[in-house]
């Protein structure tokens, strides 16, 4: 019985993370909110659905500390940036867009992997560099 509140805790969590990264998103679009908060709300966007980690999953127990305090950390850091009246309307209209169903946007996916693929590159040539 114990073990099925701790999960359901554990998934009504997950949930809350998940819609907080999509009102981030919303709230980067919208012009009242700071630049400074629309720089850091995008970069733990990015982060949260990026695929690749800053400590990689494999590593045991390390690699799921981004995932268990990074993302949420990012998440309250930047919500706590942006307005309150700003977080409130981008709160709803996640909500409604999550009724109507979840948006794909492949083009932003693609770019957000182009990013990562250029990341990797730039930085596997630098390497290169200072090893030959």
């Amino acid at each position: 019985m114990r073990e099925a509140k701790v999960l359901t805790k554990a998934k009504n969590k997950a949930r809350e993370i998940k819609r907080n990264v999509f009102v981030l998103f919303l709230a980067y679009k919208d012009p009242r909110v700071p630049w400074y908060a629309k720089l850091f709300a995008v970069l733990v966007v990015a982060y949260a659905f990026s695929p690749i980690d800053l400590i990689p999953d494999f590593i045991p127990v390390l690699g799921y500390l981004d995932d268990l305090i990074i993302v949420p950390l990012g998440i309250t850091i930047a919500l706590k940036m942006i307005p309150q009246s700003v977080i409130e309307e981008c709160r709803a209209r996640a909500e409604e867009i999550r009724k109507q169903g979840k948006p794909k946007n492949w083009v932003t996916g693609a770019l957000f992997i182009l990013i990562w693929v250029l990341i990797a590159v730039w930085v596997g040539s630098i390497c290169y560099k200072l090893f030959t």
